[in-house]
């Protein structure tokens, strides 16, 4: 794999006015402060914490029935088998029986109504893990089955629906399809994605002596697993404390679904006054928690000569499984990112929640954005083929550009010229059209095996779109020795956000990164806190820890005025305001007149002094607003681009392919850390892809989860990385927001790059009709999806092109 990216770049961020940079600072882009302990396997997680010797272990009895009435549960011989120390249900629940995190629909335990396969009915503590399995598979189960609800298409046209529907408009759409030369529309269906985090969803419960319980978790939201905690037991929230060291991946699985699990062990811990440790099984875990939400998009748009889209309609289904949990905003960011890089001029956005008889869908990298992001991609190759253009030409001149820069929800588009410098650099860089040149002469010598080519854009909106989870918090220690602690309401799951959380500190402080050290995050420590969840973890979290930073540094600079330069009275003032941290040195003056003071010099003599070496830190994202009433507003603080060219190589007989070469450009404003942002960029591709070729989810007509496990569910492995990977990120061009150090956002934004495999799919498969027909392809675009394509092409009329609208 070869990655282009020069990890030396220095990042050009704005300084502390009155202050010039530190020498110790982000540029040096240190390693993930977990990096040794991964491949050493000394990194603990929450399996290898140690627990008490008398700790108790909990198996969770699941529903085997879609949809039904609990008729009966017989769970004597569950008692009597060897190991068992205690049994719950919905009525041993002292407190609410509800865990929904937004909305209520999620039942801790079934009561009498069983809505889909995997439902937890009841969970045993044993002396052990295999005990407590043995004797969940014990109970008596009988279930009144009705027919279960499966076609989230099905459930929205009889309105049923986990949340009302939403509409977002700009002008006259309707006009706007009588005016265009040219009417277009296609339907899509996009296959929803399992998260297969490697460490699967587990908890740690213990009591404590004031009848509260401390419960290690693996969540992305601590704060959110203590209210549940508490309202399931029925006491008050300071009576939980959640902690989280480290997940073994989330991706959004941990966001909400990691939340019951640890309630039932605390719930448990509190009844035996003993250590619950719970964790499920794979396959439990596949069949038990929500995936990625499959959506069904649909498109009708109008569209000049020129192939400028002028308006329509798009309207987006979400499968959202039998609950809200959080679909409303993921069927909201879908709306939000139907447009993609594009202007749809006067448009209709719509966006339908239905609810089916499936786990709750939920959050997953993108949050709807890549679904909603897929119909408007699928919209730009279908007109570049009924007007005979290359797929890139109509992108280009479809992109978000002066005149054409409102969504279609009202936001303005700020650095629209970024979005053409991003895809006409990679359009040179990559020499696209050398190799569509190539490609076009080799598909037409070569019967059976086609390449496709496809460069797609990327505008992903960085911000919580529910206003109030826009603010984190932090807490800063230091110590006498001079070393510093910060602890803050981000979870780490191998992103590396407590890595760039530690520069930040190290940078504001004028110290080396080895001198920061960050806590496990904890409820009792930072309170009320966001879940590390759209792409906001180092935005939010790192603000506020720089927040921290900055008020123990004034607090230093104010006492070392007084306290090291009382012999430049009546100037102090002045040294004040020239002061500085570098180097792990207080600096004062320039030149002849500077002055040095050790950091550890300093912080005994701040001590001492009575100075406070402790603050917290606090940050709100600013200009945020959305009016659901209007479907208008700022929903994002800004937007990140980036832009990929991918090949492929199809054989149509067989419909096997191959990514043989990726490049990509992607905008990160100045980075905080390029290596770690690199990775997250290549990994991100990674997953993309597995989403839109490989990972499958099929489900019996019972509503039974058939790819339950590694052995039927493909995630992407190495073999399957493009040998040829190429992976810049643009340099020179900070975030036009007051962002931190003006970086972007990578968390999520990479995982759409992946589109262009999809198109580049499609452009494959166009060459058997001479590029006059857009294949329909859904996804997962396996090999048996993309065979059934080829035979299609080849049996169709030549002339057709299915996208067409009669007029």
């Amino acid at each position: 794999m070869r990655t282009l990216t020069d990890l030396s770049r220095p990042p050009a961020g704005p300084e502390t006015p009155g202050r010039p940079a530190a020498q110790t600072d982000v540029r040096h882009a240190p390693a993930h402060d977990s990096a040794t302990l991964h491949v050493t396997g000394r990194a603990r997680y929450l399996d290898d914490q140690a627990a008490p010797s008398d700790a108790i272990h909990v198996a969770v009895g699941l529903s085997p029935t879609a949809r039904g009435r609990l008729t009966r549960m017989n769970l004597d011989a569950v008692r009597r088998a060897p190991g068992v120390i205690d049994i719950i249900t919905v009525v041993d629940i002292p407190g609410k029986t509800d865990v929904g995190p937004v909305f209520p629909g999620d039942p801790l335990f079934a009561d009498d109504e069983v809505r889909y396969v995997g439902q937890p009915l009841f969970a045993v503590a044993a002396t052990d893990f295999k005990a407590a399995r043995r004797a969940v598979a014990l109970a008596e189960i009988e279930i009144d089955a009705q027919p279960a609800q499966l076609d989230a298409v099905a459930a929205a046209e009889a309105e049923e629906w986990v949340r009302p529907p939403h509409v977002q408009q700009s002008g006259d759409w309707q006009q706007a399809l009588s005016d265009a030369a040219h009417v277009l529309e296609a339907e899509q269906f996009v296959g929803g994605q399992e998260h297969f985090y490697l460490e699967g969803q587990a908890c740690l419960a213990l009591p404590n002596e004031d009848d509260g319980v401390i419960v290690h978790t693996s969540s992305q939201h601590p704060s959110e697993v203590q209210k549940l905690i508490a309202e399931v037991l029925g006491v008050a929230f300071h009576a939980v404390t959640v902690e989280v060291r480290r997940m073994g991946g989330g991706f959004g699985g941990k966001e909400t679904q990691a939340a019951p699990w640890a309630c039932l062990a605390a719930l448990l811990a509190r009844r035996t006054g003993r250590a619950i440790r719970l964790r499920l099984p794979r396959g439990d875990d596949m069949r038990a928690t929500g995936k990625r939400h499959p959506f069904h998009n649909r498109y009708r748009l109008g569209v000049d000569t020129q192939g400028i889209l002028l308006g329509g309609e798009i309207t987006t289904i979400g499968d959202c499984g039998h609950s809200p949990d959080l679909s409303e905003a993921i069927v909201d960011r879908a709306m939000f990112h139907a447009d993609n890089a594009y202007s749809l001029g006067d448009a209709r956005v719509t966006g339908i929640p239905a609810r089916t008889h499936n786990p709750s869908n939920t959050a997953f990298r993108g949050f709807g954005g890549p679904q909603g992001m897929m119909i408007v991609e699928r919209a730009m190759d279908d007109i570049a083929r009924h007007l005979g253009e290359d797929p890139l030409t109509i992108r280009k001149r479809n992109l978000y550009r002066p005149g054409r820069d409102v969504t279609h929800y009202g936001q303005h588009v700020e650095q629209t010229a970024l979005l053409h410098e991003i895809v006409s650099r990679l359009e040179t860089d990559s020499g696209y059209w050398a190799r569509r040149d190539a490609i076009r002469a080799y598909n037409a010598q070569s019967s059976v095996l086609k390449k496709g080519l496809a460069l797609t854009p990327v505008k992903f909106g960085i911000s919580f779109t529910a206003k109030h989870l826009n603010q984190a918090g932090a807490l800063l220690h230091i110590y006498t020795d001079g070393s510093v602690m910060i602890n803050h309401g981000g979870t780490e799951m191998g992103q590396g956000l407590h890595t760039k959380v530690g520069q930040v500190v190290a940078r504001e402080l004028g110290l080396d990164n080895s001198t920061v050290r960050i806590s496990a995050t904890r409820t009792d420590k930072v309170p009320n806190t966001s879940p590390t969840a759209a792409s906001s973890g180092a935005d939010l979290n790192g603000m506020a820890a720089r927040n921290a930073a900055i008020q123990v540094r004034e607090r230093l600079f104010d006492f070392a005025a007084e306290h090291f330069f009382t012999d430049q009275l009546p100037e102090p003032l002045s040294v004040r305001d020239n002061m500085r941290l570098e180097d792990g040195e207080l600096v004062a003056g320039h030149g002849e007149n500077e002055r040095r003071i050790a950091w550890g010099e300093l912080i005994q003599a701040a001590y001492l002094g009575r100075v406070s070496l402790s603050a917290t830190g606090f940050y709100a994202t600013p200009l945020i607003h959305y009016d659901r009433a209007t479907g208008q507003g700022r929903p994002f603080y800004y937007y990140a681009h980036g832009a990929a060219v991918s090949e492929v190589v199809v054989d149509t007989l067989s419909g096997e392919y191959r990514v043989t070469r990726v490049d990509i450009l992607h905008d990160v404003g100045d980075s905080l850390n390029p290596a770690i942002d690199t990775g997250q960029v290549e990994g991100g591709f990674i997953q993309g892809m597995g989403w839109l070729t490989s990972e499958e989810l099929k489900w019996d007509a019972t509503g039974r989860l058939l790819s339950d496990g590694p052995a039927t569910y493909k995630i992407p492995t190495i073999g399957d990385t493009p040998p040829d990977f190429r992976v810049s990120l643009l340099e020179g061009h900070p975030n036009s927001q007051a962002s931190l150090y003006r970086s972007k956002a990578v968390g999520e934004p990479p995982f759409m790059l992946a589109i262009s495999v999809w198109s580049a799919l499609r452009d494959a498969l166009s060459s058997l009709a001479d590029y006059r027909v857009s294949p329909a392809l859904d996804t997962p675009a396996t090999p048996e999806r993309v065979l059934f394509a080829a035979q299609a092409l080849r049996q169709a009329p030549e002339t057709k092109t299915p996208a067409e609208t009669p007029r």
